[in-house]
């Protein structure tokens, strides 16, 4: 078989095939060879066994044909989500089921959890399990984002919180010796995978795992694979100064936070447990702090309707208090477990119509700024355990389908397009008292996207009166030093250059950068020094 796939490769390497063509080879080599089937993963292995020894060149056509789920590394970056173990939630919201051992408002089929539950919560495993997965479907992870998920992290006990994100940037710094080979099994006896896993269980002190992030995050710095970005999600009532700086620490870039519906009725009547008041405060300090802020939005609550939900919606784009720089649209659904069940069962809840909702978030679509963007429309819950509400599991398939697009950020990014005569725009809007500015490099007719810069200036800021909470240049995910696509062709560069223009413009000079602690050595580059958890720079 391998002999086949060899032979399969080096005469179509060089071809410009399309998916269906590549099929079409397959199917044939399959019956030449008396093979069963030939798995893309397959062909991929031995490709880049066959460059790695030099009987091949690189293909990046070649390599995009073998790629499953292109859409998963299109915005620049490798998204790897793990899970917290089951911890008690200080919620008793209405709408979230509760299973045993699973983190509240989460279920053990969901796709997320499923793997969490094989690596037995270990994020470790969770890591590298994740990174292979992409490699092997043809991805190249090199600058990844966590994305930690499972509830209220700031509800977490601290040594577990330190003890979850050491493993992390360990596994990243890890997994070059795992690249292209047979992930060895996980055993609690197994001294090197259970390091520092073992030493929390002997009681390590705080210090002591401090000590041990510190470690991994500089060798992360100069790793294969970098932690660009670390996401924790999060209840506006528990955010404060003490909890955003432990944050930072951990290299904490991006928050999400479960907003859900920013109506203090709404809110009250599903026992969420906080207001708007608790959201406006998390928010204004989020933003201080330079963080990027995820809300979730759930629109069907019990107690709102279609024309309410927009209204709420409008508001946090028309009111400076909200602002969020990213959504997740979470449409309500009944589960087993929940108190909204029992409520359905009893008449008292009756969920949006499929119509109804879709038409809502079209509209909801529309008023979208440029700045925003719309992470997901709905949650990834497998339908069979969805009781009633939304059961259209490929919802942003289905809306794509009908046509149906906005200005936010992911509809217009370049995803694998080329850069034709960039444009820099700039987009000045207030957020939190404070200003704020898009700084974005578009297309000439400003419907496409290739990178963009948030500036804050905010003379109130306990970091500083001016702070880049996010650079980002689209285009398909290049490896570290690898061929030229959309990122590295200097609009970084570009966009940086336009924030301490604008930064001097408003009578500042000094601004700081919310950095990934992989990214750290891109802006020391450009003169920004590390000091504590951010990099700082004098304006001249």
């Amino acid at each position: 078989m391998v002999e086949a796939i060899k032979k399969l490769i080096i005469e179509n390497v060089g071809k410009a095939l399309d998916r269906d063509q590549l099929e079409d080879v397959k199917r044939s080599f399959c019956k030449k060879y008396k093979l069963d089937s030939v798995l893309s993963s397959d062909i991929l292995k031995e490709y880049r066994n066959l460059v790695s020894s030099g009987l091949i060149n690189k293909s990046e056509a070649f390599e995009m044909l073998l790629r499953k789920r292109t859409v998963r590394t299109m915005s620049g970056i490798a998204p790897v989500a793990v899970l917290t173990k089951s911890y008690p939630c200080p919620g008793t919201c209405a709408y979230c089921p509760r299973e045993k051992d699973v983190p509240v408002s989460y279920l053990a089929n969901e796709p997320a959890v499923m793997r969490a539950i094989r690596c037995q919560y270990d994020p470790y495993k969770q890591v590298v399990l994740r990174l292979k997965a992409m490699e092997n479907n043809g991805h190249e992870p090199e600058k990844i984002e966590i994305i930690v998920i499972g509830g209220t992290w700031s509800y977490l006990p601290k040594k577990y919180k330190y003890w979850y994100i050491v493993n992390c940037f360990r596994a990243a710094n890890d997994f070059s010796k795992f690249r292209l080979k047979k992930i060895p099994e996980f055993k609690e006896n197994n001294s090197f995978n259970s390091k520092i896993s073992a030493f929390y269980k002997q009681n390590l002190s705080i210090d002591a795992l401090r000590e041990a992030l510190l470690f991994e995050q500089k060798k992360n710095e100069n790793a294969k694979y970098r932690i660009i970005g670390l996401t924790l999600e999060t209840r506006p009532d528990f955010i404060n100064d003490n909890e955003l700086l432990e944050m930072r620490e951990l290299g904490c870039t991006r928050v999400e936070m479960g907003v859900q519906a920013a109506d203090d009725a709404i809110l009250k009547l599903n026992k969420r447990g906080h207001g708007i008041k608790e959201i406006v405060e998390a928010t204004k300090l989020l933003k201080e702090y330079g963080f990027k802020i995820t809300y979730h939005i759930m629109p069907a609550l019990p107690g709102a309707t279609p024309k309410k939900d927009l209204e709420i919606f409008k508001k946090l784009f028309i009111d400076e208090r909200f602002q969020p720089d990213q959504i997740k649209f979470y449409p309500t659904v009944v589960t087993q477990g929940s108190l909204l069940y029992k409520w359905y069962k009893q008449g008292k809840y009756k969920p949006y119509a499929d119509k109804v909702l879709q038409e809502l978030i079209v509209k909801c679509k529309q008023v979208v700024p440029e700045y925003v963007r719309i992470i997901r429309l709905i949650r990834d819950i497998p339908g069979e355990s969805i009781i009633a509400g939304n059961k259209i599991t490929n919802l942003r398939q289905v809306m794509q389908q009908r046509g149906v697009k906005c200005n936010c950020i992911r509809c217009r990014e370049v995803k694998d397009g080329k850069i034709i005569d960039p444009v820099i725009n700039v987009v000045e809007y207030a957020a939190s008292g404070g200003k704020e500015f898009f700084i974005s490099a578009d297309s000439q007719d400003h419907k496409t996207l290739y990178g963009f810069c948030r500036l804050r200036i905010d003379k109130d800021s306990p970091i500083a009166p001016a702070i880049i909470r996010e650079l980002h240049v689209y285009g398909q995910l290049v490896s570290v030093g690898g061929e030229k696509k959309v990122q590295h062709s200097g609009l970084g560069r570009q966009l940086l250059a336009e924030a301490e223009n604008l930064t001097k413009a408003n009578k500042v000079d000094k601004i700081a950068v919310i950095s990934g602690v992989g990214v750290r050595g891109y802006y020391k580059k450009f003169g920004y020094k590390l000091r504590k958890y951010y990099l700082f720079k004098t304006l001249k």
